[in-house]
């Protein structure tokens, strides 16, 4: 039956309506995915992360071009078919993906200076709002935000939630490009780094209750990407009670007596350092130390140590290995003590100021301590000057409070210190929640947080209850960097005032060019500076005629010569026949203090393929003895310890010490294996004219700063994110190279261009390459004009091992089957293997797919079998005795960690108090 001919016509006028308004939905729900997902934790960080390095590495054409195949006219660089995405990246600079700063080049005095706010690099999801977000975006978002803050702070405290109405940004660009999100549920938590969906617990995370209205975008980003309920309730409190007006102290009284700011000046004459008639003053060091350097530690203890003075020595609560070692230094001498308590200190944060606080109230409360100035040192200082020279020129200049200043504008100060912005510390982080006002009636001033206070100095910041003390520790229990100030501002407007001398007698290796690469963004919500190592070259600048006792910073890991060099300045040159003069070993794992969370599952494969090796080349020694098992050996368990070795400032690889059984005995033996790394790059050949490649490197953990890498022989494996880094020659003219990631099926991971400037030195780049990595040998090639200039070879080790048990089957196929879809990145670069020669093996895809899923015996051979090629066994020690006679005691070596190191060892103090 026919309908009414109206109704007819009003349902083919509702259809397409009823589309759009199914499109627009549609629309708004994939967009809430995503920006959810983008902010839920970490994992989602990275993802949006990866999104947004691929959008702005493809643009359309691009993406046209690579989809046809054809060749673009007047671009003779570019091959037929070619896929690749071509990144512009400056010489020297690590690329996050994120709007390119300007560094700036002013000189700051403080330790840890912050040149720039975090804002400003805030595109990779560390704080709320992203920088390339379009104006169509913006209704989604500010939706987003609700739903969020909704689902953290419970359905009680949705009354209280405003949203201001988000302003149109500014662009240059006349279109919107959208990236669809990975299918990614916004309710999913993120997964910690290396767990596994199986580990996961169920329980809900309760709410943060709100007593006020969250609506300050930085407040909002904390909350996000906090991690335990007891943190997002600390920062809700906070919060409200700062837009109560009830935290930070809104008027400070000034108790100094001279208008401005009052400073000693000393005119420094190197007779001030020579012998001293007055009674000589007792000082109290302060060593704040972390890390494992154990051995740079007891070094620099030597050089400060005089039975006259005092020594509070406080470890990082996560550093247990150097907690025991400096416990072991503390027992052997009376005026060492090591604080019973410890904490947990991040970079800028305010349980430094408290860590120092609660060190100086100890020294108070110490009665037979009797000091005259405090000192704070940590591992990475070391005396330009003798403890002699020291003592002589402070007992000259008692009472006074030696402490460095910015020496700059105030205001500006304020601004790039990040002093008008509140934060609060938790869950090892320090958020930023918003603005705050600095107190009136004060001048606020800082700079360096290594200084020499004087006793009484000491005494009233701990005990006093004026004002001035109790409202400046409210005001820098919320304050970024807070030991970098608030000792500057208490003795500024104290009555202490004129006892201030702008020098804190350091001397601190400033690079900004190098030092400035915001690389503590993951722990502090602002970007800062930090000085750079000491080399051999600098030597001269520790000779210069000006009131320094201390230089930092030092790292005997990057240059021992510079040590050495400084030691022998100041106490003359050892003997020749000194042992371990020019070596250098540093702990990793220590088994006993660290546990089964000490080693990451990639570095404990590789350990234990280590041991192997060793054990391999014990029984080779015996060759043609078939019925000899004297230097045949089983390893028990997991590697009993590991050290770093190095020799004249190079590293030679790593120490394991694992404990045996002897098959010819039956009895357990402790060896050390020295395994070294071997280097795979090479130069094209015939060479490329004019090629300025000098070396490529693929690793983790990239220091830019340093221009190392902190994973010492890059250990690789499935999860890790691998950087490659080339260093160049100097030339005339800038030049592109494009750097080619080759998995070992032959599938091109990444490829990318780089623009090496004429002064050049250094270039490294990360790509986003989806994991887990595909194990096995890959190469890195890097060419100009598609001509070879060099390429190198890694290894990619697969797991044996994951959470320290040994690896089953589903898992095996999971970690070690490469990436899904066997796709390292959304685009694809196939149509570069006809170009770089690289024919598509099924042979060998097959053989990666078996290996992804062996397990026990199997698996180790093929692990074995890969890091032999990268890796081999120089020598194997014995720590005791030892049936096999081949194997030499390990104290008796040059390079084990159980052979001698005068330099480093500790002493009974001589009839003139010192141990050196």
């Amino acid at each position: 039956m026919a309908g009414h001919p109206c109704a007819r016509r009003l349902a083919r006028r509702s259809t397409p309506a009823l589309v759009l308004t199914a499109m627009a939905v549609l629309l708004v729900q994939t967009l809430i995915v995503w920006n959810f997902s983008s902010l839920d934790g970490d994992g989602g960080a990275r993802s949006r992360g990866k999104r947004e390095d691929r959008a702005a590495v493809l643009d359309k054409a691009d993406r046209q071009h690579a989809r046809s195949g054809q060749q673009r006219k007047g671009d003779p660089l570019r091959p037929l078919g070619k896929a690749a995405a071509r990144l512009k990246l400056r010489a020297d600079v690590h690329r996050s993906h994120r709007p390119k700063e300007k560094l700036h080049s002013d000189s700051n005095n403080n330790e840890n200076s912050v040149p720039r706010d975090f804002a400003s690099v805030d595109s990779n999801g560390n704080l709320a709002a992203h920088q390339r977000q379009r104006l169509p975006l913006a209704n989604a978002k500010r939706k987003l935000e609700q739903v969020q803050v909704q689902s953290m702070l419970g359905k009680s405290a949705q009354a209280a939630l405003k949203f201001p109405p988000v302003q149109p940004r500014a662009t240059a660009h006349n279109h919107t490009r959208l990236w669809r999100p990975r299918p990614v549920g916004p309710t999913s938590p993120a997964l910690p780094p290396g767990s596994h969906p199986r580990n996961r617990t169920a329980s809900p995370r309760p709410p943060a209750v709100a007593q006020c209205e969250i609506n300050g975008k930085e407040v909002i980003s904390a909350l996000s990407r906090a991690k335990s309920s007891e943190c997002r309730q600390k920062i809700v409190d906070t919060y409200c009670k700062h837009k109560e007006r009830k935290l930070m102290p809104e008027k400070v009284p000034r108790y100094c007596p001279a208008q401005g700011k009052a400073s000693v000046t000393l005119h420094w004459d190197e007779a001030l350092v020579g012998g001293a008639s007055l009674a000589p003053v007792r000082l109290a060091f302060v060593l704040v130390v972390h890390g494992r350097a154990s051995r740079q530690l007891q070094r620099l203890f030597r050089a400060i140590y005089h039975t006259s003075h005092f020594y509070l020595i406080h470890v990082d609560q996560r550093s247990n290995y150097l907690h025991r070692e400096v416990e072991h230094l503390a027992a052997r001498y009376p005026n060492v003590r090591v604080t019973a308590w410890r904490k947990a200190t991040i970079w800028g944060g305010a349980s430094l100021l408290g860590m120092y606080l609660r060190s100086m109230e100890d020294l108070l409360n110490m009665a037979d301590w009797s000091w005259d100035f405090f000192i704070n040192l940590s591992a990475a200082d070391y005396p330009v000057r003798t403890n002699e020279q020291l003592v002589n020129f402070l007992s000259k200049h008692r009472n006074l409070n030696f402490i460095k200043s910015h020496g700059r504008d105030n205001a500006r100060f304020i601004r790039k210190q990040g002093l008008d912005r509140l934060f609060l510390e938790c869950d090892t982080h320090m958020w930023r929640l918003g603005d705050r006002k600095i107190p009136e009636g004060i001048t606020v001033d800082g700079g360096s947080d290594w200084f020499l206070l004087s006793r009484e100095f000491v005494h009233y910041v701990v005990t006093s209850q004026d004002d001035l003390v109790t409202q400046m520790k409210r005001f820098y229990a919320h304050t970024l960097l807070p030991a970098e100030s608030f000792f500057h501002t208490v003795l500024e407007n104290s009555a202490l005032c004129q006892t201030m001398v702008d020098n804190n007698l350091r001397l601190t290796n400033w690079n900004r060019k190098l030092g400035c690469k915001c690389q503590y963004k993951h722990i502090v919500d602002w970007c800062g500076c930090s000085p750079n190592d000491f080399k051999p070259a600098d030597l001269p600048r520790f000779q210069a005629n000006r009131p320094t006792f201390f230089a930092r910073k030092f790292e005997a890991s990057v240059s021992q010569v510079v040590i050495n060099q400084l030691d022998w300045y100041l106490y003359g040159p050892p003997s020749p026949a000194t042992p371990g003069l020019s070596a250098y070993w540093e702990n990793v794992y220590q088994r006993d203090t660290d546990g089964t969370l000490g080693l990451a599952d990639s570095a404990l494969a590789h350990f234990h393929a280590f041991t192997r090796m060793g054990l391999k080349r014990a029984a080779g020694s015996l060759q043609g003895r078939a019925g000899d098992h004297r230097c045949r050996f089983v390893p028990n368990g997991h590697p009993d310890s590991v050290h770093i070795y190095f020799l004249s400032d190079q590293f030679q690889g790593y120490l394991v010490r694992h404990v045996t059984t002897n098959k010819e005995s039956n009895q357990l033996e402790t060896l050390e294996t020295l395994v070294t790394p071997q280097d795979h790059f090479k130069l094209a050949s015939p060479p490329h004219p004019n090629n300025r490649l000098l070396h490529v490197q693929v690793g983790s953990d990239w220091d830019p700063k340093e221009r190392l890498f902190r994973n010492w022989g890059g250990l690789l494996g499935p999860r890790e994110e691998p950087v490659a880094v080339q260093r160049w020659s100097r030339g005339q003219s800038n030049l592109t190279a494009t750097v080619v990631w080759i998995d070992p099926t032959n599938v091109i991971a990444a490829t990318y261009d780089i623009l090496v400037d004429a002064a050049a030195e250094v270039t490294h780049y990360r790509p986003p390459l989806n994991p887990p990595l595909r194990p096995g040998v890959w190469t890195l090639r890097v060419l100009q004009h598609w001509s070879l200039l060099g390429q190198t070879s890694f290894v990619v080790a697969p797991l044996e091992f994951h959470q320290w048990q040994p690896l089953q089957r589903e898992e095996a196929l999971r970690l070690n089957g490469g990436p899904p879809r066997n796709s390292y990145m959304d685009q694809s670069f196939h149509g570069l293997n006809p170009v770089l020669r690289l024919p598509v093996s099924l042979s060998a895809v097959e053989e990666a797919e078996a290996n992804a899923g062996l397990t026990g015996a199997p698996l180790r051979l093929w692990l074995d079998r890969l890091l032999d090629g990268a890796w081999s066994a120089a020598d194997v020690c014995s720590l005791g005795a030892s049936l096999c006679p081949a194997l030499q005691r390990c104290r008796r070596t040059p390079w084990s960690s159980a052979s001698p190191d005068p330099k480093s060892e500790l002493s009974a103090p001589r009839a003139n108090g010192r141990i050196r």
